[in-house]
């Protein structure tokens, strides 16, 4: 319980940096954002992604009147429900949209947001975790509320805040330092290493109250040195001398929801087999793999295909992988079809032309496609072969004309 006081005090220091004008780039989520009328706007995302600039840029974007509130400030540490009528007071009337930052960190947050929604208000959220802002959003709050997430910065924006052209050496800086803004203003690895850190010791360890936080860290290291790459539960199990294949299951499955890492599924028309096959794994972001390992900025082919799988993430599209005699990296699916199969090679030559094309047009037959895509780093061309049209083209280039 804390002092109104306090809580006044958090509330308009907190506002005064709101308010100050700060040479943001604009995020592309503002181009492409329409308010969802009184429904409750959940952004949710990783920590340090951006989240709390996102909002700032809203409010300065679209309200003339808000009330702003950030509960990772460590001056209202142990912030309790019973404490936010008093934060109703100290914010006051005539409000025209809430904004709540990092909310999850307050147990029963959702009681609160109930009563605002209640009274009409427009909401706004931030949580840094998937599964708690979904599981008491939909206990109170179904069919009340939209979900967003945000990413680092894609290329794009990646272009706009280093002022430079899309080319392939722009590319390979972005495949190297990835997109998290504070890392990018001083490249010092301290910076992705402790949000690691955090996100394994403070959002997952301590909120599941895991006693071996040393296998959790372990495995998601092993993961994050074995991007692009088929795992198990089982094998896993055996690598760490995990307890369970259960216990492995929900590591992985608290290291998505914090979204730290992805994993990918193997297609099937089988709900029962897609959850039996192995996954690929893919990280949120280049720059956080390669503060924290040693062989991956090593292994380009493995940088650009997580970087491809990183837009196609932000585009909202479900996605697999295909694999039955050859395999396709990705089989992209929109509207309940399959809208494109997508292979990455860093360089196509002899020795993988054969591999990457096999596994393509055995997709392409399987989902009686007739186009497909080989993405590179910087090789353009077309291959016309049994009927079947493969466009060759470079990564740097699908980013920004895709």
């Amino acid at each position: 319980m804390l002092l109104k006081r306090d809580i006044e005090s958090a509330y308009h220091a907190q506002h005064e940096q709101v308010e100050t004008r700060h040479g943001f780039i604009e995020r592309q989520f503002m181009h492409r954002f329409i308010s969802a009328g009184k429904h409750i706007e959940v952004i949710s995302g990783i920590r340090r992604c951006g989240k709390s600039t996102l909002m700032k840029q809203l409010i300065q974007a679209r309200y003339q009147k808000t009330a702003y509130f950030n509960f990772e400030d460590s001056r209202v540490y142990g912030f309790e429900v019973s404490d936010f009528p008093k934060l109703d007071e100290v914010m006051g009337k005539d409000i025209e949209a809430y904004f709540f930052d990092e909310i999850q960190n307050v147990p029963g947050w959702e009681i609160f947001i109930r009563q605002l929604h209640d009274r009409n208000e427009k909401v706004y959220l931030t949580g840094s975790n998937a599964t708690l802002l979904s599981k008491d959003l939909g206990t109170r709050l179904t069919g009340r509320h939209i979900r967003h997430e945000l990413f680092p910065f894609s290329y794009e924006e990646f272009l706009i805040y280093r002022q430079i052209e899309n080319t392939v050496d722009s590319l390979n800086r972005y495949l190297l330092q990835g997109g998290f803004p504070e890392y990018l203003e001083t490249l010092q690895t301290e910076v992705l290493q402790n949000l690691l850190k955090d996100i394994v010791f403070r959002d997952i360890s301590i909120r599941y109250a895991i006693r071996n936080t040393a296998s959790l860290m372990d495995i998601c290291l092993y993961l994050l040195s074995n991007i692009g790459k088929e795992i198990s539960f089982n094998n896993l199990r055996k690598t760490f001398s995990v307890g369970s294949a259960n216990t492995v299951s929900d590591y992985l499955s608290w290291l998505a929801d914090a979204y730290l890492l992805f994993f990918l599924p193997r297609f099937s028309w089988s709900a029962r087999s897609i959850a039996a096959n192995p996954r690929k794994v893919y990280a949120i972001d280049n720059g956080l793999v390669n503060a924290n390992t040693l062989s991956f900025s090593a292994d380009r082919g493995r940088m650009l295909e997580n970087a491809v799988y990183q837009y196609l993430r932000r585009q909202g599209v479900d996605l697999y992988y295909f694999r039955e005699n050859r395999e396709c990296d990705f089989v992209v699916f929109g509207q309940k079809k399959c809208m494109q199969l997508i292979q990455v090679c860093e360089v196509l030559d002899q020795d993988t032309l054969k591999r990457e094309v096999e596994g393509l047009q055995e997709a392409m037959k399987f989902f009686k496609m007739t186009d497909g895509y080989i993405l590179t780093l910087d090789q353009k061309d077309s291959l016309e072969m049994e009927g079947y049209h493969i466009r060759v083209m470079p990564v740097f280039e699908f980013f920004t004309t895709m």
